[in-house]
């Protein structure tokens, strides 16, 4: 079992029981799944950038990513329909605990100027969504390897009802979160 499970079910159950007043073990919110998602819209005119954005996702998450394509063509952007524009990873179980364990201990604090992510990131549903600038931060990149510096969304979804109860799961869980 990861680090990041064991203390949800010893430290962050009884605390969000205590705090929220569940009475059931099972109305506690917990963490459904997490969606890491990068665009390579500059693979409109190479498309063997997208090989390379897959290869990074998955040595970052450890799982094979789906190649996301463009659902119309922009004809100023130069994207037809069906091309390759993107890819993703959605993570559940073991993977999910064990690739945000990464993200909270090791990756961000890696980051320049790092102050804590921002609270703006919650949807209002109890899910949260966090950007980053480059794939850098993460130890599974090799520097040396890298052509470009490419951003990536991830998404982080819960069963929280509200931002509020979300954002104290993962205040608990350890998620740097900067003050408002």
């Amino acid at each position: 079992m990861s680090r990041l499970r064991e203390r949800y079910q010893r430290d962050v159950i009884p605390a969000l029981r205590k705090e929220f007043g569940y009475k059931n073990v099972m109305a506690v919110p917990k963490i459904e799944k997490v969606v890491v998602n990068m665009g390579l819209g500059e693979a409109t005119g190479n498309v063997k950038i997208i090989d390379a954005g897959a290869d990074e996702l998955s040595r970052i998450t450890g799982q094979r990513p789906v190649t996301t394509r463009a659902k119309k063509s922009i004809a100023a952007f130069k994207v037809r329909k069906g091309m390759p524009v993107g890819a993703m990873v959605t993570l559940r179980g073991e993977r999910m605990y064990e690739f945000l364990d990464r993200l909270i201990s090791i990756a961000l604090p890696r980051v320049r100027d790092f102050k804590g992510v921002s609270p703006r990131g919650f949807d209002g549903r109890g899910n949260y969504t966090l950007g980053l600038r480059d794939q850098l931060i993460f130890l599974e990149i090799d520097y040396m390897k890298v052509d470009k510096a490419r951003g990536m969304n991830i998404t982080v979804t819960t069963t929280a009802k509200t931002d509020e109860e979300a954002r104290r799961l993962l205040q608990l869980m350890g998620m740097p979160l900067r003050a408002s």
